[in-house]
């Protein structure tokens, strides 16, 4: 009678970039279709852990022929960052301080990134570069910006015969971005005015708008990729932000589950315009929050809506790759903490399907090692194709805002 393998003999230890590079080359060898996206997760921002392992896998993955990297950062800022590592002579203190949005210049890891990233691209050709990406919407935890300059740039954009006439009104309608930043909206629904007769007119230019770049883009396109995808971003953003405004200005009971599945339906479709961009170059390796990257997961706390990965996943199917990650080494035993560490030296890769077959099924799940870090449930193992597990981090988060 056969017996099923234990974690440990599931488990592919990374001790170093040789044995990481080996698992990698194994997990992505074991796909029906070559990945589009590798997307690596984290339980928490801030260890350190986390990036510098994503840094060491991303040096592997250029050898393979990956071009760029995309983070949980603003789409457009990270342009900042994208411009330093091609060879902009920006300060770096500067680039890490306004190309991430969140504070997330300040994470341990990511200064490497970007200097190992300018080092890399010196001297290569702009197809051979490794570019920088972020896939982030233009929001933080404390609410929205104006749609301002996401219309302004969609305008300016397009010529003036085929901007559409309800922007007439757009400086009007608009009135003082202090009214869309007020932070009080977050909390309070009736401070919001993203329910006024101004936003759903606003509503009614950004369609405008966005139909008027879809419909020229045989014209506009050819002449100025580059713009037009921009301009494009800057419209589906628009559109976002104001279907944002509007979920704050409801007193529903979902609201805080109806405004994360706004967000993640932003960082999806910045994902998916990203790899359309990046695909004849080469695949992507996207790096964010565990909860933005496993497939069919439903935005906390609504069970409602999907997450960006669900909804990424749902468009590239099989080319898209997810490797979570989590780190708990002295978490009760039943946990599914507990049996990963024990089957790990210092980090280990673990397939999921084969882990899932060697593990009761009453696991639990691990308490947080620091405030913020979600521990993996067993039932993640259905959402990831492989759970990378750390066990030499001091599970200490740093502080970076």
């Amino acid at each position: 009678m056969s017996t099923a393998a234990s974690p440990r003999e599931i488990g592919r230890q990374l001790d170093d970039a040789a044995s990481l590079g080996r698992a990698v080359d194994e997990l992505l060898a074991a796909r029906t279709e070559p990945p589009t996206v590798l997307a690596l997760g984290e339980p928490t921002h801030g260890i350190e852990a986390f990036p510098l392992l994503r840094n060491e896998i991303l040096a592997h993955l250029v050898e393979r022929g990956y071009r760029s990297i995309v983070l949980e950062t603003d789409f457009f800022a990270a342009s900042v960052v994208d411009d330093y590592v091609a060879g902009a002579p920006t300060e770096i203190d500067t680039v890490l301080a306004t190309g991430f949005s969140h504070g997330f210049g300040a994470v341990p890891g990511n200064r490497e990134l970007v200097e190992w990233l300018r080092a890399h691209n010196a001297g290569r050709a702009p197809q051979d570069r490794v570019r920088f990406h972020g896939f982030d919407a233009p929001v933080e935890y404390s609410g929205a910006p104006s749609p301002r300059r996401s219309l302004s740039a969609v305008i300016d954009y397009l010529p003036a015969v085929l901007r559409p006439e309800s922007v007439r009104d757009l400086d009007t309608l608009l009135g003082e971005d202090a009214d869309w930043t007020n932070q009080a909206a977050m909390f309070d629904p009736a401070v919001s005015i993203g329910d006024s007769d101004h936003a759903c007119a606003l509503r009614i230019i950004a369609d405008d708008l966005a139909s008027a770049l879809r419909r020229a883009a045989p014209g506009l396109r050819p002449a100025d990729p580059t713009g037009y995808d921009h301009a494009l971003a800057h419209a589906r953003t628009a559109l976002g932000l104001l279907r944002y405004h509007a979920a704050m200005a409801s007193p529903a009971a979902d609201r805080i589950g109806t405004l994360l599945s706004l967000r993640a339906e932003m960082m999806a479709e910045n994902l998916l315009a990203i790899v359309s961009q990046e695909q004849r170059r080469g695949p992507s390796l996207v790096f964010a929050h565990n909860g933005h990257l496993q497939r069919a997961k439903s935005a906390p706390p609504s069970e409602n809506w999907g997450n960006a990965g669900a909804l990424v996943g749902l468009a590239l199917g099989e080319r898209y790759l997810v490797l979570a990650t989590d780190a708990s080494p002295d978490s009760d035993p039943g946990t599914l903490q507990r049996a990963l560490a024990e089957a790990t030296t210092r980090r280990a890769l673990f397939p999921t399907q084969a882990l899932r077959a060697a593990l009761p099924t009453s696991l639990g799940t691990g308490k947080p090692i620091v405030p913020g870090h979600i521990p993996l449930e067993p039932t993640d193992m259905d959402r990831a194709d492989a759970i990378i597990f750390i066990t030499d981090t001091d599970g200490k988060r740093h502080q970076y805002w």
